[in-house]
């Protein structure tokens, strides 16, 4: 069974660029240990005339065709707009 152990810990949290105190490298050490264990039993299972799970589920594609068309005319557009400049819909600023 493999073991993950305090020096893993800290090296993954450098490459990760992340800090833990000690009682949180300890946890992480007993939960990475855990999962480690969950995935040593999956391996003891027998998948032996199981075929590859390439796709969730049958479907293929389920979306529409991407077809580009205009959905609103750009008067229709500019005569609901609250406020208008020319040919441009005028909106609150928002950064400074």
């Amino acid at each position: 069974m493999t073991h993950i152990d305090i020096k893993t810990v800290e090296k993954i949290a450098h490459l990760s660029r992340l800090e833990f105190s000690d009682s949180e490298k300890q946890e992480l050490v007993n939960g990475l240990d855990k999962i480690l264990g969950w995935m040593e039993q999956l391996n003891e299972v027998n998948t032996d005339n199981v075929e590859p799970l390439i796709h969730m589920s049958a479907e293929l594609n389920i979306f529409r065709e991407d077809i580009p068309h205009t959905h609103l005319a750009h008067k229709k557009a500019l005569i609901n707009a609250p406020k208008k400049d020319s040919d441009y819909i005028r909106v609150p600023k928002v950064i400074e």
